[in-house]
Formats: structure tokens, sequence, C-alpha cells
């Protein structure tokens, strides 16, 4: 077989959710684009690791850009709405997202993907990337893009990387350690999951799960200790019976020699194995514990015979030194107020909590969350293009949890939809260098931003602000308006939007659809913190729930409110979370 050279404009290696997000906006974009995945399906955490409830973003007003479309995708594709589980606000089969993903890169004439291979060799010239070399294959691209899972391209580059813990005297990160200790030198990185999807038989019918080589049932014990096994499983409820066990403490996350998923292949083909036992050890245990009405699910993942996800679900990676370094100051409320500091070349958001994962302890970080539409939700941060840009290598650029940060800012930018906005990020940035002629260090980053915030199948926010969602018609306006003047951004993350102009019941008509109309009173416990007791509750549903909601002006009514007024909310009803979200009152 000849060994093939292709020519291209841009070259995304790695098919995972940043990955997967770079190809389609460069191809979008117009230039000439190859993608080359490890696995038959297209989107890493999203989908082929099995983590298919989603964390962050979940606002109305950050559903922006290449999330807020696949949002609307789910929406539209899944039976039965999105409200399954209570990690997450949308649960979903990962069979759905990984469809939606493969149908929105089969539509693009000029994106070409390969799938089924894994680069060998990282192709230069002095300091500029030139392309890569697969098993039976060459790219040669103008911009290649690093959407591996663990920053593959780095290492293979000789890129300069981060891999492990920072001290508090490198930045001042308050959180940081300061010595390295037994803890750092175990887990240098954040453990990773095997997911596996168990099924609820309603009969106890499920075939028997056996254990797996090193079982220990000691290593479970205690898994829902705090939350009960219905709790426990309704964690990541998904449709038709399914769930999604990721479970941190004494579950599911593995790392145990977490370092050997760098140092050879031999010993990443170790780490793996490892972690499936693991995984199908959790899920026996599971049984054993709960009856045999629980097994594992059945062809919910290709390639493979079980109800293990195709790959772990990474929560780190080898990371950038680039030409920003986002560190635990950049995602945490600036003084007397609720969003972070804004980036002058913000390109992406988010506003996750920082979570960290270790097996049995819980690591404690600096808080950054705040009460919002009657929940704790993450305060709004942003990630600067240049944290996506290598010091000194040219025609490269990554996009996934490989950006320049630090490991334990790493906890807030890993998140999917945060890492979606990455990799759409990266994907204009590479495809409008190709039509500059410029290196993605000398790109204007206004032009960037503007490009983002003016796409026309998805344009993406890049700067938070809690009351402006995608369909105002001062959108653009603001967010143009802090990208230029950033020393204007409000420390409140509320900007002096025309609420005149925009009619929210009209907007909220078209996002209720499928909501349910409940009458009933509220009781306001203590700030944002509202329970609702339906008047009339049909047969075998609760009196009381809890009022939740992604919509500002609703965060806004909720507020002025008073305790015990009669209202009639229109909304839905999140049985696993045992809440009401609601979509529009009066």
């Amino acid at each position: 077989m000849v060994h093939q050279t292709y020519i291209t404009d841009v070259l995304v290696v790695g098919g995972g959710t940043g990955g997967t997000a770079a190809a389609i906006q460069a191809a979008r974009r117009g230039a000439k684009t190859i993608l080359v995945s490890e696995f038959s399906w297209l989107g890493g955490m999203l989908t082929a690791a099995g983590v298919s409830a989603p964390d962050g973003n979940e606002l109305l007003a950050f559903q922006t850009g290449l999330w807020g479309a696949f949002l609307q995708e789910l929406r539209q594709r899944q039976a039965g709405g999105l409200d399954n589980s209570w990690v997450s606000f949308f649960s979903y089969d990962p069979r759905i997202g990984a469809e939606i993903l493969a149908d929105w890169v089969k539509e693009l004439p000029n994106l070409h993907w390969i799938c089924g291979q894994v680069p060998l060799e990282v192709l230069r010239q002095e300091n500029r990337v030139t392309g890569v070399r697969f098993a039976d294959f060459t790219v040669q691209a103008k911009i290649t893009i690093d959407g591996t899972e663990l920053g593959d391209l780095l290492a293979l580059a000789d890129i300069p990387y981060r891999w492990g813990w920072e001290l508090q005297s490198e930045w001042g990160e308050p959180s940081a350690p300061s010595s390295f200790n037994e803890i750092t030198q175990k887990y240098p990185v954040q453990s990773p999951t095997w997911v596996v999807v168990m099924q609820d038989f309603v009969e106890p019918v499920a075939p028997e799960i056996p254990p797996a080589p090193n079982y220990d049932p000691a290593l479970f014990a205690d898994a829902w200790k705090n939350y009960g096994a219905e709790q426990f499983l309704n964690y990541g409820r998904l449709p038709g019976n399914l769930f999604m066990i990721n479970w941190p403490i004494c579950g599911n996350d593995y790392g145990e020699g977490v370092g050997r998923l760098i140092e050879s292949a031999a010993a990443k083909d170790d780490f793996f194995q490892e972690s499936r036992w693991h995984s199908q050890n959790f899920a026996h245990f599971i049984q054993k514990q709960l009856g045999r009405r629980y097994g594992l699910a059945e062809q919910v993942f290709p390639d493979t015979s079980s109800a293990l996800a195709l790959h772990p679900y990474y929560r780190e990676s080898r990371r950038l030194i680039g030409l920003t370094t986002i560190t635990e100051q950049d995602i945490l409320p600036v003084p007397g107020g609720r969003v972070a500091s804004l980036f002058p070349d913000t390109i992406a958001i988010g506003n996750y909590a920082n979570d960290h994962h270790y097996p049995g302890f819980n690591l404690p970080l600096q808080p950054k969350s705040i009460r919002w539409g009657g929940r704790w939700t993450g305060t709004p941060f942003t990630i600067p293009y240049r944290c996506l840009v290598p010091t000194t290598t040219d025609g490269f650029l990554v996009c996934e949890k490989n950006i320049s940060v630090s490991h334990i800012a790493n906890g807030a930018t890993r998140l999917q939809p945060v890492v979606l906005g990455i990799g759409q990020a990266a994907g204009m940035a590479a495809a409008i260098c190709v039509e500059l002629g410029c290196q993605p260090r000398d790109l204007p980053v206004q032009e960037l931003q503007e490009a983002l915030l003016q796409d026309d199948r998805s344009p993406a926010a890049i700067a938070p602000l809690f009351n402006l969602p995608p369909d105002h018609p001062e959108w653009l306006q603001w967010q143009l308006s802090y990208i230029k003047e950033p020393q204007l951004y409000p420390v409140s993350g509320n900007c002096p939007a025309a609420v005149d102009k925009y009619d929210h019941r009209k907007q909220g008509q078209v996002f209720t659809r499928g909501s349910d109309c409940f009458t009933g009173i509220i009781h306001i416990l203590n700030q944002q913190d509202y329970r609702f007791e339906i008047a009339t509750p049909p047969a075998n549903l609760k009196q009381s729930w809890q009022l939740v909601t992604l919509r500002s002006h609703i965060d806004e009514q909720l507020q002025a409110l008073s305790d015990k007024q009669h209202l009639t909310i229109w909304g839905r009803l999140n049985h696993s979370g045992h809440w009401l979200l609601v979509d529009d009152l009066c």
C-alpha cells in the first residue's frame, strides 16, 4: 500500500470534544480541513467517554456557540427531554450525541474525517509544525491543532508542556500546595474515570456482572453513604432506564499509577486494563448491593461488547506552556463581584465550580460558587486566546484540556461546554490564519472575537453576562462593547441591556414547548432557596418541589416574590433532582 500524503489548510488531530468543534468551525469558515480521530465516535467526553451529562454553562445566557447548538439538537432528537439526572440539567443517550456531531461533520464537503488512526510523528521545519505522520498516511497542513485527549502532539513535537502540580510559590494560587507531598507525588494529575453504563431491567432479570481481577468490596463500601441508593443512581440517570456510572471518592475514579498514561504504550495499556476492571468491579458491587434488577447496559457504545465507554474520561492532560497561563486567580470572583476578571483576548466562557477528583478524598479549594436562580452555580470566567498558542512554536494551536492552564485552574476549565468553546475558537482562529497568511501568534485577536460573535451558524458569547440571552436584540452590541473596552465589564455580571426591547414572554414560549402548568404557593426558606407547593398534584406526584431557573428574568422575578404567594408556573419537573425548572411564571 502506498503511503499517501494529504495537503490541507487545517489539520485537527483528535476527535474529542475540542477537536471535533475545531474541525467543524474551521470547515464552516471555509478552510480545507482534515480531522483524524482514534475512534469511530466523535465528541470525546461528550459521547465516546460516556459523560453524557455535561457540567457548566447551563444558564440560558451561556448556551451559545456550538454548545448551544448541540443542546438545541439534543432537544429536538431526544424524546422525553433532557431533564433526567441531578448532576446536570442536560442528560442524554450518548448515541444521540455522537449522531449529531457525525451529522455536522458529514454535511461539510471541505471537511475530510479519517477515523481509526493515532499520530506517530509531528513534522517540523525549524520552529514551525508542518504536519503529522500516521501509520498509513501523512498530512501536511498550514495550521495543525492538537485535539488529543492527553496532548499527544505536544510530546511528539517537543513543545514545552506541564504535567503535575505547581506550588503556591509559582503564581500565588491560594489552593496550591506550599510544598510537594505524598498526594502530589501519587496523583500528579486528576484521576480519570472509565465510565460504565448500567441499566434498570425493571424486573430482576439482569445478567450477573462477574467480578474482575483485584475485586475488593471495601473500596466501594461507602459509595452512596450520604445519598442513598436511589439518589446515587439518579445522579447520572439517562433516558431509557440507563445510568451513567461516573462516581467520585468511593466509586470508579481510578488514579493508581496515573503517570503511566504518558510513560509508554505498554504502561498506558496496563492503566487502561486496571481502570476497566475497577469500573466493572464497581458495577458488580452495585448489583450485589442493589439486586439483579440492575445490570450492564446493552449495545450503547460501538466497537465494544460491554457497557464500558470507548475510552476513559480524562480530566487532565499534558498542558501547554503558552503565551498566557490561566491560574486560579483568573477563575475566582473579583472582590465584591459575581464574575472573574475579563481577559482582553477572551474567546470562550465557562462558569463551573473548581472541581478536582482524586480517589478517596476531597481536595479543599478556594470557593467560586454563587447562588443564582434558586441554586448554586459557578462564577463565570473567560478563556484567553493566548493560552492556545505555544511560546515559540508556529503553525500550531491546542484546543482541549491541553491549553496553557495551571493544575489547580484546570479543575474549572476542563468541562465539556468550555472545551467545546475552546475548540470552536481554535478552529475559527486556524481558518482566519489561513485566510490572512499569518501565524497564530500574529492573529489579530479582535478579528477572531468578532468572527466568533458574528458566526452565521453558531455565534458564541465571549463575555459572560447573566442577563443577556443569545436572542436579545442588543446581544451583539454588548458583547462587542466589552471586548473593545474590557475595563468596563461589570463585576455584577449584568449589563444595562434595554429590557423593554426584549419580549420575555415571546422568547419563553419558544423554549417552553413541552412545559407543564402548575399552580400553588411559593415558600421562601432563605435567599435564593425556594420551595413550591403544588395545589393539586396528580396522583403519585409529590407536593413540594425546589424551584430553579436558568433564565435571568425569572431569577429576578423569583427574588421579588413574597413568601406564601400564589403562583402559576410553566416549567418541567426533574424527578431525579426533585426540582421544578421554571420557564415562565405569573
